[in-house]
């Protein structure tokens, strides 16, 4: 059964001719049988070709609407046989089989190059200055990229006429092919060359070593690259020169994460500074440290900022800003797994004390002061009268004041090693 051709080419019967030929064009390129070795694409190929001849006609596809196929392989019709499928259409197809592209006298730009770059922490914050070396193409500085000896005559080429390609028609089942390649006699310069340059043998161009200064700027992070426009490979025939891009690595800091233009820090403290407060040393990138107030009751997981003392932002367009983000002061609080005596016995007055509403602890009972002398056999022994306390009784201290008092006595403890 006949195919559709509108399908084939999967237009709509109301397409303009410039639609018809972009399909056929991606169709033509997607089934060609020297880029799809798949089955049945040659056979593709070949309804679209046919396809496309019918509806590229305005009179045959006036006819093919008004009767089908019949329309148009009725009636004395030759049909496709001896179709040049190429036809009018080499521009496209040389891309993809050797012609068709730029010649070699037209310029052309240089290539990229990559190079890599260690950082510190600091630097990459701050941004900094980095000489680094590079290997690029360079014109050869002995003909200055000329290709031929200094002193010495460059002629055309004859075999090209100075186009640096030569076509060839190459037929097959499916028609005339015109294969253009670069000329062999000139290597596609276009010129010929009696006596090459004795440094870069006629190709003008040479590999070099070069120390470049980079400018890091400020903020970048692990991953980015920094581009630096003109600082690749030459270009060809006065075309310019590719870029540099820089991939930066960073290294990791002793005290401090980066999360964008955040620095995460994690301040330790132990369980009496979290209940009664404290004061924290912050340290900085810059190297001074910052005072930070934490509040009595503070909880393991809280987080404090200081302002304005990390990473500077970036803008969209990769360059620094003023701002800066911040340091986020993550709060972790040391349980100690191991206490002296003191240490313990204020634990666990400080336990009585949370578990009974504030109240102090009982005080352990005295022991007796045993007598040395021993008292005479006829002498008679009378019972000892209480001797009152002279030291005043104290006065039962308030809640708050009881817990407080413990806490410090803690803290002292636990911040001077259970001295």
């Amino acid at each position: 059964m006949p195919v559709d051709y509108y399908e084939t080419l999967g237009v709509d019967r109301g397409a303009n001719e410039e639609e018809i030929r972009r399909a056929f064009r991606r169709k033509a390129m997607e089934f060609h049988p020297d880029r799809n070795k798949t089955p049945g694409a040659e056979d593709r190929f070949k309804e679209i070709n046919e396809a496309y001849q019918v509806l590229s006609d305005q009179e045959k596809r006036t006819r093919y609407d008004r009767f089908g196929h019949a329309g148009v392989n009725g009636g004395g019709e030759r049909g496709f046989d001896g179709f040049d499928p190429f036809n009018g259409f080499g521009d496209i197809f040389d891309t993809f089989f050797g012609g068709g592209g730029r010649t070699a006298s037209q310029p052309r730009s240089g290539e990229d190059i990559s190079q890599r770059v260690n950082l510190t922490f600091e630097e990459a914050v701050f941004g900094c200055d980095k000489d680094i070396e590079i290997n690029r193409v360079e014109p050869c500085h002995h003909c200055s990229g000329a290709g031929n000896e200094p002193g010495t005559s460059v002629s055309t080429c004859r075999t090209c006429n100075g186009s640096g390609q030569v076509r060839r028609a190459q037929r097959s089942v499916f028609g005339q092919f015109a294969v253009t390649t670069p000329c062999s006699s000139c290597n596609g310069s276009g010129r010929s060359i009696e006596t090459p340059c004795s440094n870069c043998r006629a190709r003008g161009y040479e590999r070099r070593r070069r120390t470049r200064t980079v400018t890091i700027p400020a903020g970048v992070d692990n991953g980015m690259q920094v581009r630096i426009t003109g600082e690749g490979d030459a270009g060809a025939n006065g075309g310019p020169p590719g870029n540099l891009y820089v991939q930066v690595r960073v290294r990791e800091h002793p005290l401090f994460v980066r999360d964008e233009s955040d620095l995460l820090y994690r301040a330790s403290l132990n369980m009496a500074e979290a209940a009664l407060g404290t004061t924290k040393q912050i340290p900085t990138l810059e190297g001074d440290d910052v005072d930070l107030e934490i509040p009595p009751g503070t909880q393991a997981g809280s987080e404090f900022r200081v302002r304005a003392r990390g990473v500077p932002r970036i803008r969209r367009d990769g360059r620094p800003t003023d701002r800066r983000g911040d340091i986020r002061v993550l709060v972790d609080v040391d349980i100690p797994s191991k206490l002296n005596k003191y240490q313990r016995k204020l634990v666990e007055d400080l336990a009585y004390s949370l578990a009974n509403n504030g109240k102090r602890p009982p005080a352990p009972p005295r022991k007796k002061r045993a007598s040395n002398r021993k008292p005479a056999e006829n002498e008679a022994t009378e019972p000892e009268e209480a001797t009152p306390d002279p030291s005043p009784e104290p006065q039962e201290p308030q809640p708050d004041d009881k817990q407080r008092g413990l806490f410090d006595r803690i803290k002292d403890t636990l911040t001077s090693g259970g001295e």
